[in-house]
C-alpha cells in the first residue's frame, strides 16, 4: 500500500457527476462571489486590522494587506484552476489527492482543521467582544469571567461558545438555507464597511498617519517578560500580513464548495477571483481610515477596533447600527468557514481515511450533519478558552501552508497531466505559482516562533493519525 498513490482524475470527477447520492447543486456564481465575501470580511478587518497594527506594522497595516493579497493573488489563481478542472467538495485536499497523493492529501486536510475550524473560533471569539459592546450601548454587559479565556482572566467565553452552536445546527438544515442567511448578512456587512470609509474618512487626523512606516523595532522581551514581535520597518508590514493573512481565507472557503455550484467550471473562478478583488479594496481603504481616526497603539489588545476607531467621528446614533451589522458579518464568516471545515472531513470520510460517522449524509437534509456536530463542539471548546491573537496565529500559519501546496499542485499537474480540461487556466507558468510559494512562505517567516512550534505539533499528531486509521482504511489502498 503506498502512501503516495493518487486518485485520478476520472475518479474525482465520476465523485462530482454523483451529486444526487450526496450533496445538492443549489449555488449560483452570484451566491459563490456572497459566499467567499461572507468569509473573507471579518474578524481580519474588524479585529486583526487594529491588533496588527499596534503589534506589528503602525499605519503601514494597508501595506500589509497588499502584501497578504499580492500571496492570496497568486494562490486564488491555482485554486481557480483546481477547482475548474476538480469540481468535487474538499477544497485543496482533493486537489492534492490528484496531484502529490494520499499521504499529502491527508496533510492537507489535516491542515485545514487549522485554517477553518480554529478560524471560525478565532471569529467566534471576536462575535463575543462586539457583543459586548452592544450591550453596552443599552448599559449591560456580560461579566469578564464568563466573555473571556482564562489566559486573559476569564473562566469561559459563553457568547462564542453560542455563536459557534446556534450556526452549526444551521448548517445541519441545509446548504441553500444557510447561503440565503449568508447573502443577507453579506450585504449588510458591505454596507457598514462602505459607512465606516465614506464617513471617517472626513475625520482622518494625517498626523497619525506620521511616519507612515514606523521605525524597525527587533523582537525582543520587555522588562515584565511580555514576549513583543517584530515592529515597523519592511519586517514589521511582512508580520502584520502574516497576521491579517487570516482574513484572506474565504476564497479558499468557495472552493469546499464546488460540489454544491451549479456550474463549478465557471462560478468557481468567478467566485474565487471576484470575492478576492472585491474584499482586497474594501480592506486597504477601511485600514487606512481606520489608522486615521485613533492612534494605533491604542489598538493594543482591543478585539474590537472599528468600534472603538468609530466613535471618534460623533455619529454615536450610528455606532449601535455598526455594532449590529459587524455581528451580522461575523456571523456570516463563522457560518462559511464551519461550512467548510465539514466539507473537507466528508471528503476524506468518502475516501476512508476518516471514520464513516464524519461522511454520514442527513436522511432529509441532505448535509453531513454528524461532522457539523463534531465540529460544533471542537470549535467551542478553543473559542471558550483560547485568546483571540493566538488562534489568529494559528490560522495564518495553517492558512499559509494549504495555499503553498495547492500552488506546488499546479506546477505538478501541468506536468504530468498537461492536456487534461481547464476552463481556466493559471498565466505565467510557472512564474505564478513559484511566486505564490514564495510569497507564502516568506509570511510564514515572519510569523512568531509559537506559531510553528503549534504547526509541527499539530501535523505530528495528524500524521500518527494518518498510520494509525487512515493508511489502513484508504478505499484507494484497499
Amino acid at each position: 500500500m503506498s502512501i503516495w498513490k493518487r486518485k485520478s482524475l476520472d475518479v474525482l470527477l465520476n465523485e462530482a457527476d454523483e451529486s444526487e447520492k450526496g450533496l445538492k447543486r443549489t449555488l449560483s456564481s452570484r451566491a459563490l462571489v456572497a459566499l467567499g465575501i461572507g468569509a473573507i470580511i471579518g474578524a481580519g478587518l474588524f479585529s486583526l486590522t487594529g491588533i496588527a497594527a499596534a503589534d506589528h506594522a503602525g499605519p503601514a497595516v494597508t501595506l500589509s494587506f497588499v502584501l497578504a493579497a499580492v500571496g492570496c493573488a497568486f494562490a486564488g489563481l491555482c485554486y481557480a484552476e483546481f477547482a475548474s478542472m476538480i469540481p468535487v467538495a474538499g477544497s485543496a485536499y482533493t486537489y492534492s489527492y490528484a496531484t502529490m497523493g494520499e499521504f499529502v492529501a491527508w496533510i492537507i486536510g489535516w491542515d485545514l482543521v487549522l485554517e477553518y475550524a480554529l478560524g471560525a473560533a478565532t471569529v467566534g471569539v471576536s462575535w463575543g467582544s462586539y457583543l459586548n459592546k452592544l450591550l453596552a450601548q443599552f448599559g449591560m454587559s456580560i461579566p469578564p469571567e464568563f466573555s473571556s479565556a482564562p489566559a486573559e482572566g476569564g473562566i469561559i467565553n459563553l457568547p462564542a461558545i453560542f455563536i459557534v452552536c446556534v450556526l452549526s445546527m444551521l448548517l445541519i438544515r441545509g446548504t441553500k438555507e444557510s447561503a440565503f442567511v449568508n447573502n443577507i448578512l453579506v450585504v449588510m456587512k458591505l454596507i457598514v464597511v462602505i459607512i465606516f470609509i465614506v464617513l471617517g474618512w472626513q475625520y482622518i487626523n494625517p498626523d497619525f498617519h506620521v511616519p507612515y512606516i514606523p521605525e524597525y523595532v527587533p523582537a525582543h522581551v520587555t522588562e515584565t517578560g511580555e514576549k513583543v514581535g517584530e515592529f515597523g520597518g519592511m519586517s514589521g508590514i511582512a508580520a502584520g500580513a502574516g497576521l491579517v493573512f487570516f482574513a484572506f481565507i474565504g476564497f479558499d472557503a468557495v472552493s469546499t464548495a464546488a460540489q454544491e455550484a451549479k456550474n463549478p467550471q465557471k462560478g468557481m473562478p468567478i467566485g474565487i477571483l471576484g470575492s478576492l478583488a472585491i474584499c482586497t479594496i474594501l480592506y486597504v481603504l477601511f485600514s487606512y481610515v481606520m489608522t486615521g481616526l485613533v492612534p494605533y497603539a491604542e489598538f493594543k489588545g482591543d478585539a474590537s477596533p472599528a468600534a472603538t476607531a468609530f466613535a471618534v467621528t460623533g455619529y454615536t446614533f450610528l455606532q449601535t447600527g455598526l455594532i449590529v451589522a459587524i455581528l451580522a458579518g461575523y456571523t456570516s464568516v463563522i457560518l462559511v468557514m464551519l461550512m467548510g471545515q465539514s466539507r473537507v472531513f466528508y471528503s476524506m470520510s468518502n475516501d476512508g481515511l476518516l471514520p464513516k460517522f464524519f461522511g454520514d449524509i442527513h436522511k432529509k437534509f441532505r448535509t453531513p450533519w454528524k461532522t457539523n456536530i463534531f465540529f460544533m463542539v471542537f470549535v467551542s471548546i478553543f473559542a471558550g478558552f483560547v485568546p483571540i491573537k493566538d488562534l489568529g496565529h494559528m490560522v495564518s500559519i495553517g492558512t499559509l501552508f494549504a495555499f503553498s501546496l495547492v500552488c506546488l499542485g499546479i506546477l505538478i499537474m501541468r506536468k504530468k497531466m498537461p492536456d487534461a480540461p481547464r476552463s481556466f487556466k493559471v498565466p505565467l507558468v510557472p512564474f505564478v505559482p513559484i511566486a505564490g510559494i514564495v510569497v507564502c512562505f516568506y509570511l510564514m517567516y515572519a510569523l512568531p516562533g509559537e506559531s510553528w512550534l503549534r504547526l509541527l505539533i499539530w501535523m505530528a499528531l495528524g500524521v500518527s493519525l494518518y498510520f494509525i486509521y487512515g493508511k489502513k482504511n484508504s478505499k484507494l489502498n484497499n
